[in-house]
């Protein structure tokens, strides 16, 4: 595994660039998420399952 974070741009981003994040999940123990519009803005941090959660209620909510 890589100590680098690989970025992808989510499937559920617009392509108008709206609402667009990036999600690196690629690395141990953990997940990461970012604004594509501001990468140097921060990122969320998520552990696994806690990601897992997350993507499953946002799934049941669209």
């Amino acid at each position: 595994m890589s100590s680098k974070p690989n970025w992808r741009t989510s499937s559920r981003s617009s392509s108008n660039g709206g609402a667009c994040v990036e999600v690196a999940d690629n690395l141990p123990g953990r997940v990461l998420v970012r604004d594509t519009k501001d990468r140097d803005g921060g990122t969320l941090t998520f552990g696994p399952h806690a990601w897992r959660s997350f993507v499953a209620e946002v799934g049941r909510r669209s």
